[in-house]
């Protein structure tokens, strides 16, 4: 189809998977029919919503699932991405749901691609607690057997950076903790948990396993030394402490000794080989030197004392969520990983990629979306082996600590009414995803 930029999207190879994304704690309501997540217990403290809001609602896809599946058989993607709620799982009845909601994708003739923990610990566990880990790897093995016979494409976690960071250095998201480097156990052990899911995933006779990291290029702020350094150790917090534990089986260089445990062994089951690597990818990060105070980015209060700044990044547009619009890093970030890792790199699938902006007729998520596939087109030009791209999100819903005043969605949702109104960009990626199948 014809685009902003006057020509058809790329073609990509065949057998290149399309689809969309949302979890589980973002869209399905119904929050009295499951145990409570430690989003429950965030979001009824005042403020720490900024709407005040909570998704006990949300989007009441529990209830209304086929509806939304039916807006993705309209999509025409290949791929639903949907995160299954453990504290759910553990209630009675739970795994019914996502029975019904799998049965409801198959027949749609959309393939269902389960995220097994997408931030919604139940919450009476603690990412602290070795066992969390091991209790996950119970968890997944629940879902695996139930579930297993018509899943042919599993993720064990999404964004374990941004659930430590936010999470339980910076107290931003649940559980609200603000330990700074003190919440790199967490990191760890969710990292062991992917390994152990990994192992029951195996053991239940499931395969095409991957994981969906967090990962942006990181800019530094001038080619000063001091700004160099603090560019390079915010990439190795980021970027490498989550990538080359799973696809190298080591940590960057001194960070295994500050995790907790018997390292070495956890790093053999954290290696467990996955046959595909998810990335979500939504810019890139300009970082300097400390600047000797408090710093605001992203809606995030950065603490003085960290050894690094996060800066602006000039003259690009932004979203309405303040964050830069840059395709081209999408590029970087994915040639970069083939640089850095080789042979050692498996397929990847971008598994989430998407923007905030209002409106129904939403012709910025449209020139979003165009510019960052046509950059992926140019990473697979380069050689990577990029095997998916998923955009985030199906449908507009609870934006975790800015409540619903985010809107992320290809589906406008009326958070009062809960009417689905399809926006400009579905019917736009609708069309691109007919051409790319004819």
């Amino acid at each position: 189809m014809a685009t902003d930029a006057g020509t058809p999207v790329p073609r990509f190879p065949p057998g290149f998977l399309w689809g969309v994304s949302t979890s589980a704690h973002q869209i399905e309501g119904a929050a009295e029919e499951r145990e409570p997540s430690v989003w429950d217990v965030f979001t009824a403290a005042p403020g720490r919503v900024k709407d005040g809001s909570t998704a006990a609602v949300a989007c009441d896809h529990y209830h209304r699932y086929r509806e939304d599946v039916a807006l993705l058989a309209g999509l025409g993607v290949d791929a639903y991405r949907f995160s299954v709620s453990w504290p759910r799982v553990n209630s009675a009845g739970g795994l019914d749901f996502y029975d019904r909601l799998v049965d409801e994708l198959c027949a749609a003739g959309v393939r269902p691609v389960p995220t097994l923990f997408h931030w919604d610990l139940p919450a009476d566990l603690d990412w602290l607690d070795r066992d969390t880990a091991a209790r996950f790897a119970d968890h997944v093995t629940v879902v695996a057997d139930r579930l297993g016979d018509r899943v042919r494409k599993w993720i064990t976690l999404n964004e374990p950076a941004e659930h430590t960071l936010l999470g339980h250095a910076l107290g931003a998201h649940a559980p609200g903790r603000q330990l700074l480097f003190d919440a790199l156990p967490v990191a760890h052990h969710q990292l062991l948990a992917h390994g152990l899911a990994v192992r029951a995933l195996r053991a239940a006779g499931a395969g095409d396993i991957g994981i969906a990291n967090s990962h942006g290029p990181t800019w530094p702020a001038s080619r000063e030394q001091a700004d160099l350094e603090a560019a390079g150790f915010y990439d190795v917090l980021l970027n490498r402490l989550f990538a080359e534990p799973v696809i190298l089986g080591e940590y960057p260089e001194g960070m295994g000794a500050l995790m907790p445990g018997d390292v070495e062994a956890d790093l053999k089951v954290i290696a467990e080989p996955v046959d595909w690597y998810g990335i979500n990818y939504y810019a890139p990060t300009q970082v300097g030197a400390p600047q000797g105070g408090d710093t605001e980015y992203g809606g995030l209060t950065m603490p003085a004392g960290l050894p690094f700044s996060v800066r602006r990044i000039e003259g690009r547009p932004v979203t309405d969520f303040g964050w830069p619009v840059v395709p081209e890093g999408l590029t970087e970030l994915l040639t970069g990983f083939r640089e850095r890792y080789g042979d050692r790199l498996p397929p990847v699938v971008i598994t989430e990629n998407g923007c905030s902006y209002e409106g129904v007729d939403d012709q910025d998520r449209i020139a979003y979306l165009d510019a960052h596939i046509r950059a992926l087109h140019r990473a697979v030009e380069a050689g990577v082996d990029v095997r998916g791209y998923f955009v985030w999100s199906l449908m507009d819903n609870f934006e975790w600590a800015e409540g619903y005043a985010r809107r992320f969605g290809l589906v406008h949702v009326d958070f009062e009414t809960l009417r689905r109104t399809p926006k400009a960009s579905y019917r736009w990626f609708r069309d691109v995803l007919r051409e790319q199948g004819s």
